[in-house]
């Protein structure tokens, strides 16, 4: 078949995942009896069942912007009462979409998403308060930052006038119909981290969580502008490509060693497309034939991460049906396993659960054991700690009830989150 690509699958719906794992509740999360059920409710190993709620284009929640703050208040207590009913334990909430922050950041504007303004105080703090409801229905809360986009379009004057794209043009990229941070500078590495850091260190959260957006995914006739950055730090390496995968790896790493410092309980986790590289490339790559390779494409070495252990959970975006020739499911969770394997890193599977019942897709997902089949695959395998299904409102939907079928099939009960 032909090349597969993130678009070709529907995973631009993900990606979207926009826009790593991290449990370790708070001093405000129920303990077992607290959360119901006593001393006999966590019989199981610890697992972790997830989902992520995504802000960026209203996706899941708010389902519009400028609702009044009651409604907005209301909607995001559905989504965690819906979680506690599925027997979830983790919920993913996208507070940094594009540059802007879900919380009274210093560093960058309120979303749009909440008002339909940019830089508009929505009257409440969304984090805090999804912090505070989660803990109290036992659920751990994940802060789901992107770090390098800035805008859906290439407008700069459609941006809040404190942004710091506007105040800084220089570290801005238009590539693709859409407004990047340029990760080859510094000064841009270290303010992502400072604004993502004011949320560490202000609220309980569990984890800090990135998707899988990096250098962004390539767009056929177009060239993403670093010619500058790339003359001025990229001398000590080989080649471009080198050079931008240090970029990303100096993100990491940096992140993981000041949240080791910062609020050591707290864990980092990323969830990447799902193919590091094809074997086609590389004998060590998956027996996969996708049209992207994160190492080659995004410059994301997510392998390197675990081996390195920078991460402190990964969960990659297995967005294919078991048997779908070009990616198969059935062949990528063993190769992710095997990456994992004696790491100590965690493993959680991402899951298209938006898929389910989809026209589009094909006869596989509009099964729907497809999903659950899924999960019976990921018990072969140790190092599978989890899954987590985009998104939200599909959780809560159920398209021809899939996801009742997974909580039938295997989610018999709560269990926690591993730690």
């Amino acid at each position: 078949m032909g090349r597969l690509t993130r678009r070709t699958f529907g995973a631009a719906a993900v990606g979207v995942l926009s826009g790593s794992l991290l449990t370790g509740p708070g001093a405000g999360t129920a303990s077992a009896g607290e959360a119901g059920g006593g001393a006999g409710r966590y019989r199981q190993r610890p697992q972790l069942r997830g989902m992520w709620v995504a802000t960026v284009a209203n996706i899941d929640w708010p389902t519009r912007p400028g609702l009044a703050a009651d409604e907005q208040r209301r909607q995001l207590l559905a989504h965690l009462d819906t979680a506690v009913e599925r027997r979830l334990n983790t919920v993913f909430l996208q507070v940094r979409p594009t540059a802007d922050a879900l919380w009274p950041s210093p560093y960058e504007p309120w979303a749009q998403y909440l008002t339909g303004t940019q830089g508009e105080d929505p009257g409440w703090d969304p984090l805090g308060f999804a912090v505070c409801e989660a803990h109290r229905r036992g659920l751990e809360l994940h802060a789901w930052f992107n770090p390098y986009r800035v805008a859906n379009h290439t407008d700069p004057g459609r941006l809040a006038g404190s942004h710091p794209a506007r105040r800084h043009p220089e570290w801005v990229v238009t590539y693709g119909g859409k407004l990047y941070y340029n990760p080859g500078l510094p000064e841009v590495r270290a303010f992502v981290q400072d604004a993502m850091f004011d949320a560490v260190e202000r609220y309980d959260i569990d984890g800090v969580h990135w998707d899988d957006y990096f250098y962004p995914y390539p767009v056929a006739g177009e060239v993403f502008d670093d010619d500058e950055a790339y003359e001025r730090y990229g001398g000590a390496f080989a080649d471009r490509a080198d050079w931008r995968r240090d970029n990303i790896d100096r993100l990491v790493r940096e992140t993981a060693l000041r949240l080791r410092r910062t609020k050591p309980r707290v864990r980092f986790g990323i969830s990447p497309f799902a193919v590091w590289r094809n074997a086609g490339t590389d004998p060590e790559g998956s027996d996969t034939r996708a049209g992207v390779e994160t190492y080659d494409d995004l410059y994301a070495d997510t392998r390197k991460w675990v081996r390195e252990r920078w991460v402190d959970h990964i969960v990659p975006q297995v967005y294919w049906n078991i048997g779908f020739a070009a990616a198969d499911y059935a062949k990528l969770v063993p190769w992710w396993a095997d990456v994992v394997r004696g790491t100590g890193v965690e493993l959680h599977i991402g899951e298209a659960l938006y898929k389910a019942g989809d026209p589009a897709q094909g006869p596989a997902w509009h099964d729907p054991a497809e999903l659950s089949r899924h999960l019976t695959l990921c018990r072969r395998y140790p190092e599978v700690r989890g899954n987590v299904y985009f998104s939200a409102k599909h959780v809560a939907a159920d398209p021809i009830g899939a996801m009742s079928r997974v909580v039938e099939d295997h989610y018999d009960r709560p269990v926690r989150a591993p730690r």
